[in-house]
């Protein structure tokens, strides 16, 4: 299926691994030009390689900033001065007990989930709906619907996401620019694989018996019953982000394997 993103512009922050950077080849793959970001030249150089590498003729290129600072975000825009699609990909995570998490830990996953997510949006949003074509999506996760209790921080900041999808979905009325959210289950993302693979190491088990252990005691709703691959993800979200997706406005949609049970 042909996407029509040739000529489009993208932007996907946190982009140098796991969804974002597969989210940036599927973009690149399809025609648009993309911009990749991370918070070391270091990072953006290796992802920026590797796309071209599988991509030759794509454009790619990418920008070192710390999105999860005003200093990083404006070091961004006096690069990247528009962008017809912007994926908030940006996001954190760390097992914690809540009585364990200080308060400078929650003031930092919001700056980083949450207002990196609004500064670029600030800054973009309005030139897309001053073209009246744009689309935004909002990394968020199953984890902002069953909210974890070992990452309560991590699921408020998801949950956190929905609000602001929806919202400015909601002004984009009379436009073709869309705000949408992606909900991942479990994926096999590289913070991920090494999260099983210490749980492993701690618990004395090889890392596929902790797989299947964490779909049976962690997450057993799953239909899908093991982890879903990055690209699985990205698929979706340049769908969205696609102007035959020009009907799906303000959703949460899901690609969690079928881990959330309830209707949304």
């Amino acid at each position: 299926m042909d996407l029509q993103l040739e000529g489009k512009k993208a932007l996907v922050s946190g982009s140098s691994q796991g969804i974002g950077f597969a989210a940036a080849k599927v973009f690149v793959r399809e025609g648009a030009a993309v911009v990749v970001n991370a918070r070391t030249q270091e990072r953006v150089d290796r992802a920026v390689s590797k796309i071209k590498a599988s991509f030759p003729g794509g454009d790619i290129s990418g920008v070192a900033a710390d999105l999860g600072s005003t200093g990083g975000i404006h070091e961004l825009f006096g690069k990247v001065a528009q962008v017809d699609i912007l994926v908030n990909n940006l996001g954190i995570f760390e097992p914690k007990e809540f009585v364990e998490i200080p308060d400078e830990e929650w003031y930092k996953f919001y700056d980083i989930n949450i207002m990196s997510a609004v500064r670029l949006c600030r800054f973009y949003y309005p030139k897309m709906m001053e073209k009246k074509w744009g689309r935004i999506v909002f990394l968020s996760s199953e984890s902002a619907v069953n909210i974890p209790p070992e990452m309560i921080h991590y699921g408020m900041t998801k949950t956190a996401m929905l609000a602001l999808s929806r919202g400015l979905a909601e002004a984009s009325k009379g436009t073709e620019v869309t705000v949408n959210s992606v909900l991942p289950g479990p994926t096999a993302t590289e913070g991920a694989l090494n999260f099983l693979k210490t749980l492993a190491e701690e618990k004395g088990i090889s890392y596929d018996e902790m797989v299947k252990e964490f779909f049976r005691t962690g997450r057993p709703n799953s239909i899908l019953n093991r982890l879903i691959d990055s690209e699985e993800v990205a698929n979706t979200i340049a769908f969205l982000c696609s102007p035959l997706a020009q009907a799906t406005n303000g959703a949460a949609v899901r690609v969690d394997g079928g881990l959330i049970r309830t209707p949304m």
